[in-house]
């Protein structure tokens, strides 16, 4: 993380110690920018929703059949998340890539998962792509993706699309915790906060025509 610092590719807010995605990476092509328009509209609505609903929330984009963090805020306590900026993630086993995933056509999600595999990560991981296709066609009837256990044991993930001037989904919210903040009595109020959260940042791309990277 220091490395990417000093290089501009990411900054530290003084205040916090938290980092983010810096002005270099505007160097590495359109896409860049376009993601950091999205996280400057996103990142007012990240930190309310975070303060609701007390976990940590990401954005994330797609890029080279991954899921890739441009924007967190940490959770308020003192359950910490063990994820950055920039950290890359499976799109099968996460709820940000499976939003990510499922407004896809279907020949490029079966070309995607081809070339990137299905790698069991816990016992709870989709592996297959009957199975996965199935999820997804859920994800898009219900408007969000739950991650139960099948990245990381003991955690629960929930994500919501986001979708561009263009109406193409450019981004995920996801919203992390444990299976305890996550329980059967909590989770309808998080996926409540985080739909509404993600129409929101929806509207304001909307409004300002942002579209995503292409």
């Amino acid at each position: 993380m220091r490395t990417l610092e000093r290089r501009g590719y990411l900054r530290r807010e003084p205040e916090t110690g938290r980092y983010r995605l810096g002005l270099k990476i505007l160097s590495l092509g359109g896409d860049a920018q376009a993601n950091l328009d999205i996280a400057d509209v996103a990142l007012p609505f990240m930190r309310m929703l975070g303060e609701k609903i007390r976990m940590t929330v990401h954005l994330a984009v797609l890029d080279q059949g991954e899921a890739v963090y441009i924007e967190k805020v940490e959770a308020p306590g003192f359950f910490k998340v063990n994820t950055w900026v920039g950290r890359r993630m499976f799109l099968h086993s996460t709820s940000v890539g499976k939003c990510l995933l499922a407004w896809l056509p279907k020949q490029e999600i079966e070309t995607m998962v081809k070339q990137q595999g299905l790698k069991k990560r816990t016992p709870k991981t989709i592996t297959t792509m009957t199975k996965l296709l199935a999820d997804l066609d859920h994800v898009k009837q219900s408007g969000y993706a739950v991650d139960d256990e099948e990245n990381s044991l003991g955690a629960r993930c929930l994500g919501t699309p986001i979708f561009d001037a263009t109406g193409n989904v450019t981004a995920a919210l996801g919203a992390s915790g444990t299976l305890t903040q996550m329980d059967e009595d909590n989770m309808p109020r998080i996926i409540d906060a985080l739909k509404e959260t993600a129409r929101r940042i929806s509207r304001q791309l909307q409004r300002s025509g942002t579209a995503g990277a292409a």
